[in-house]
């Protein structure tokens, strides 16, 4: 028992590595893009190719894609990224539960980071009664069944086309990025209240906010792989549930098919007799899969999809640098014309 337990930590120091390196590339991703701008804004500054991967900040616009391309079988050109990267991030959730979260998502590591050093600081996170946490989990499934409701159901493919070449929408991700560096006094009011919140409770914007997160938690209820409890191997020590980031009582369960289950193997790595574990289930039984496999898995599918994306054209976006130009240059700068 002793050797597995020594054997357990690397699974959760694989996945602060892992975490770590997504989100330095998007704040890396996030500063080409302020040069990308630069260029535009300030005569004289060098041209950077625009990084497509901030297209994944987009995933409105990539649900929106991803429907106009089931319609028409046309990928849009604009910012065809944040498709590719809403159908990887949904394949992730499909096969491999939801571990874009557990794994990938830099606002769930940056949610992490917060509720981690509130525990520092206040000696504990607090942790909100089941009365008050149901009905305020029920916020994220209520944001994403409306944009589920306008986009998925009301939009046609006409409207699609006309919201596509407005002009907001070739540059919805500057404005996205503009939301927060010229953020109004409302808007910073409430990231500072998140922010506050996400140091009292563990995961608070993931487990009450956030629709994307939502819409993965139902579908990753269909992928085939699973965390579970053997109970003839438990021996009842609650590690995997006092140290699950989403709260789940593994130690009651023999499977763990809630919505809130972000595939992040915390369970797996603390349970010191082996009882946890993420077992495939197939037609006939179930097969183990070592941690290892799980997470090699989940980047090779992430992964596979912007490969596909860059190899078939459909990763860089079409809009001219001369429709950048005239968008983002301010008036009177050139003479183009303004924002």
């Amino acid at each position: 028992m002793c050797m597995k337990e020594s054997q357990k930590p690397y699974l959760r120091r694989l996945r602060y590595a892992v975490q770590l390196w997504f989100l330095l590339f998007c704040i890396y991703a996030g500063y080409r893009f302020f040069q990308f701008l630069l260029h535009f804004e300030k005569p004289g500054q060098p041209f950077v190719q625009r990084p497509p991967s901030v297209d994944g900040f987009l995933p409105i616009a990539g649900f929106m894609s991803l429907k106009y391309f089931l319609l028409t079988g046309i990928i849009e050109p604009i910012h065809p990224a944040a498709m590719i990267l809403f159908v990887a991030i949904l394949m992730t959730s499909l096969l491999l539960k939801k571990g874009f979260c557990g794994w990938i998502c830099p606002v769930g590591t940056v949610s992490q980071y917060l509720w981690m050093a509130g525990r520092r600081l206040f000696g504990r996170n607090f942790v909100i009664k089941k009365e008050i946490d149901i009905p305020l989990r029920a916020i994220k499934y209520i944001i994403m069944a409306i944009f589920l409701i306008l986009i998925g159901i009301a939009m046609t493919p006409n409207m699609m086309i006309l919201f596509f070449i407005t002009d907001y929408y070739k540059i919805v991700d500057v404005r996205t990025m503009r939301f927060f560096t010229e953020m109004s006094v409302t808007t910073a009011v409430v990231l500072s209240v998140l922010v506050l919140l996400s140091l009292l409770y563990r995961n608070f914007w993931c487990r009450y906010l956030c629709p994307y997160g939502a819409l993965l938690g139902l579908v990753s209820i269909l992928s085939p792989l699973k965390i579970r409890r053997r109970q003839t191997d438990c021996i009842h020590c609650r590690r995997c549930s006092d140290n699950c980031p989403s709260l789940i009582d593994v130690e009651k369960k023999t499977t763990i098919s809630s919505p809130e289950c972000c595939g992040c193997l915390t369970c797996v790595s603390y349970c010191p007799s082996g009882a946890v574990e993420v077992t495939l289930r197939t037609n006939r039984s179930r097969i183990l899969v070592r941690p290892a496999y799980y997470i090699a898995s989940l980047l090779i599918v992430f992964y596979l999809f912007v490969g596909i994306g860059k190899l078939t054209g459909h990763w860089q976006s079409k809009l001219p640098y001369a429709e950048y130009k005239r968008l983002l240059t301010p008036q009177g700068t050139d003479g183009s014309a303004g924002r």
